[in-house]
């Protein structure tokens, strides 16, 4: 039975926004502006400039995500690209990087902002409950979880609003939005590099816009202009916010803030009205975490099913509520462990590097798939071909090697770490294969 072709172009957009909007927008000002040394102008370029490579990244995956609509999305379009070593690599990343990375920034988001209330002492057994409570929630079966992620999504939409609107009405102005571009001791290459894993983090959500290609009525013409379009809203949205939070706050104090937008509901409103958005704020972090573990769980069930994990038959396997019961909870256990670190922007910077790393072999299966499956037809091509492609394989390497060699000594570490740990998969690989045998 075929999926029906009942999707218009205001629809996958509306798609496209949801699957992208976030946690992001709301806690990473404070990361962007440390970054900066304390000044807004690259801040602000930066929201425009990680919109812009989100834009052609989403245009170049989705001709490869119309051409093979498989589940395990970058571990196929790269098995059958190169070979299946380069798939599985992208899995294990995933696995091990990605999504519990994800997770657990997002629980020990909640930890720190729950731990005011209760007291510092309880964040990291906040952020661990918060884990397992999705993970029990996931396991009962998808149709819980769908519901939370319905509750969430209304959730984030409020304060976001709110916070956008009432933060010009009655912020006092005045504060510098573009200038100057970085602090006197800044420099604006490392600056733009490290403000960018930040941004991106916040577009984070793009690659699953090709999914929903086999339900458009006119998926040729229409998903570019739901990617065009939704990716164009997001950039809006997130320009007008934090240019409202710098209306509200100037970028000076935002550095210091590791819960901005929080911070400036409360200059807006007071103590009870800014609370009230914190808790907006709070369900839409629990439902981002929740649909990372969804995701996540079922790049580790892919995996099990190909035979290439260690206890693949057990993460191949679904229980009786008719989900990777396992995977859930091996995203669960790599998430609590994570998050022993306590360090929110540490764990999604590795997650965002990790998985650019793979984008971008992403973006070049374009060329590989036209001369590969030159005859097989297209619902939809990359608008500007070769161009468009092309910048956005430039703009992941810059992503890559910004955090190499511009942004840092700890943003090297902690790239070089995620090297290590991906490239860890070959003798997982290899071992399962051989004893698979």
């Amino acid at each position: 039975m075929n999926m029906k072709k009942n999707l218009g172009v205001f629809t996958a957009t509306s798609i496209v926004v949801g699957c992208v909007i976030g946690a992001g927008v709301f806690f990473k000002p404070y990361a962007i502006y440390n970054a900066t040394g304390g000044a807004p102008g690259m801040g602000i370029i930066a929201w425009v400039v990680g919109g812009i490579m989100s834009l052609l990244g989403a245009l170049t995956f989705a001709e490869v995500a119309v051409l093979i609509p498989k589940t395990g999305g970058m571990v196929e379009y790269l098995d059958q690209a190169f070979n299946p070593v380069i798939g599985f690599l992208a899995g294990w990343m995933q696995v091990v990087i990605f999504y519990p990375a994800f997770i657990a920034g997002y629980g020990v988001k909640v930890g720190s902002e729950l731990g005011e209330f209760f007291g510092k002492q309880y964040e990291l057994p906040i952020a661990m409950a918060v884990i397992i409570a999705v993970v029990l929630l996931n396991i009962v079966g998808s149709k819980a979880a769908g519901g939370m992620q319905v509750i969430a999504t209304v959730c984030k939409l409020i304060p976001l609003f709110i916070l956008m609107i009432f933060g010009f009405v009655l912020g006092s102005g005045g504060h510098p939005i573009i200038t100057p571009l970085v602090g006197p001791e800044t420099s604006p290459a490392g600056a733009l590099g490290s403000t960018l894993l930040a941004v991106l983090f916040a577009f984070e959500g793009w690659t699953n816009v090709g999914a929903i290609a086999g339900e458009m009525k006119n998926p040729a013409k229409d998903l570019p202009r739901a990617i065009i379009g939704g990716v164009s809203i997001i950039m809006a949205v997130y320009l007008v916010l934090n240019i409202a939070y710098l209306w509200v706050i100037p970028a000076n104090e935002l550095m210091l803030l590791e819960s901005p937008a929080a911070a400036v509901a409360m200059k807006l409103f007071g103590p009870v009205g800014g609370n009230l958005i914190k808790v907006g704020i709070i369900i839409s972090v629990i439902g981002a975490c929740n649909g990372f573990l969804m995701s996540g769980s079922r790049v580790a069930y892919l995996l099990g099913e190909k035979n290439t994990l260690p206890f693949s038959s057990k993460l191949g396997a679904l229980n009786k509520n008719q989900v990777p019961a396992n995977g859930i909870i091996l995203m669960g256990f790599l998430a609590c462990l994570y998050s022993l670190s306590g360090q929110f922007d540490m764990l999604t910077n590795l997650a965002v590097f990790s998985c650019w790393v793979f984008y971008t072999l992403t973006f070049a299966t374009v060329f590989v798939f036209r001369k590969k499956m030159a005859d097989v037809e297209r619902l939809y091509k990359v608008p500007g071909y070769p161009v468009v492609p092309i910048l956005a394989i430039g703009a992941g390497l810059y992503v890559i090697l910004s955090q190499l060699f511009l942004s840092g000594k700890e943003a090297m570490l902690l790239s070089l770490a995620s090297i290590v740990i991906t490239l860890l998969g070959l003798p997982v690989y290899y071992l399962v294969k051989k004893y698979s045998k």
